[in-house]
C-alpha cells in the first residue's frame, strides 16, 4: 500500500509541476487546430471519398493493404504537391493582407479541380468553412470582414482552411499536420464503410497514414508556385466514372 501510494504521489507531482512546455504553439493554439481537423466540424467532409469508392467499384482497392497504398499515393501525389502546398502559401499571404495572392490561390484550385464532383466538394466544403468562420469570429472584425470578403470569392476549401489556421495564430506547419490528419481520418472512415473494413483495420491505416504525414508536410511547405500541381490522371478518371456509379454511398 505505500509503495502505490508513493508511485501515485511521484505521478501526481509529475503531471501538475511540468518542468517543460507541454505545446510549441500554445494550448489555445494547439484546441483550435484540432477543433479544426475534427470530423465533427460541420463542413461535410465524412460525405466525399475522392474517388476512393469508384477504386473499390472498379476493383482496385479491395483490401486493407490495398486501401493503405491508395491514401498514401493520394497523401503524397495530390495532397502535399496540390491543397497542402496552396494553405502553405496562403496563410502568410492572409497575415500580410495580400488579398490579390489569395484570390489567385483560391482560382488555382477551382479550375484544377478536373471533375464536377471533386469541384462541388472543394466548393462546398469551403462554403461551409466560411459560414462556420463568420459564426465563430462574429465578434472579431478582422477575421470577420476576412470571411465576408473570402465568401465572396466562392471560396474553395483549402482556401477557407487556411483562413481559419491563420486565425489560431499557429504556424504553417501546424496547420498543415491538423489538415492533412483531419483528411486522414476522413478517408480512413470512407474505407471502412466502403470497402468494407473493420474499426481495427482502420486504425492500422491511420496509423500508418500518421507516420507519413509529416514528410508530406515538409514537401508542401518547400513547394514553389511552379512546382504546385494537381495532375492526377487516374483519379481524375475514377472520380468522372464515380458521378454515373449506379449505387454509392459517397458524394465523390
Amino acid at each position: 500500500m505505500t509503495a502505490t501510494a508513493t508511485i501515485i504521489t511521484a505521478m501526481d507531482t509529475r503531471m501538475t509541476t511540468p518542468t517543460e512546455p507541454l505545446l510549441a504553439l500554445g494550448a489555445q493554439s494547439f484546441l483550435q487546430l484540432m477543433w479544426l481537423a475534427s470530423p465533427a466540424l460541420p463542413i461535410g467532409g465524412f460525405s466525399y471519398s475522392e474517388g476512393l469508392e469508384a477504386a473499390i467499384n472498379a476493383a482496385l482497392v479491395t483490401t486493407e493493404s490495398e486501401a493503405a497504398g491508395w491514401l498514401v499515393q493520394q497523401l503524397h501525389l495530390t495532397q502535399s504537391r496540390g491543397d497542402m502546398a496552396v494553405i502553405a502559401q496562403a496563410m502568410p499571404a492572409w497575415k500580410g493582407a495580400d488579398l490579390a495572392r489569395i484570390a489567385s490561390l483560391n482560382q488555382w484550385v477551382r479550375v484544377t479541380r478536373e471533375t464536377s464532383e471533386l469541384r462541388l466538394q472543394t466548393e462546398q466544403m469551403g462554403r461551409s468553412l466560411t459560414e462556420w468562420l463568420k459564426n465563430r469570429y462574429a465578434e472579431e472584425a478582422v477575421p470577420l470582414a476576412s470571411a465576408h470578403w473570402l465568401a465572396a470569392q466562392d471560396a474553395s476549401y483549402p482556401i477557407a482552411f487556411s483562413l481559419a489556421a491563420q486565425c489560431t495564430g499557429a504556424t504553417p506547419r501546424d496547420a498543415l499536420l491538423a489538415y492533412a490528419f483531419g483528411w486522414a481520418e476522413n478517408m480512413v472512415q470512407a474505407a471502412i464503410k466502403a470497402v468494407p473494413l473493420g474499426q481495427s483495420a482502420g486504425q492500422r491505416i491511420l496509423a500508418r497514414l500518421t507516420s507519413e504525414i509529416p514528410a508530406a508536410v515538409e514537401y508542401a511547405l518547400a513547394l514553389p508556385d511552379s512546382a504546385r500541381q494537381a495532375f492526377s490522371p487516374m483519379l481524375a478518371i475514377l472520380s468522372a466514372q464515380h458521378e454515373h456509379q449506379y449505387s454509392r454511398l459517397f458524394r465523390s
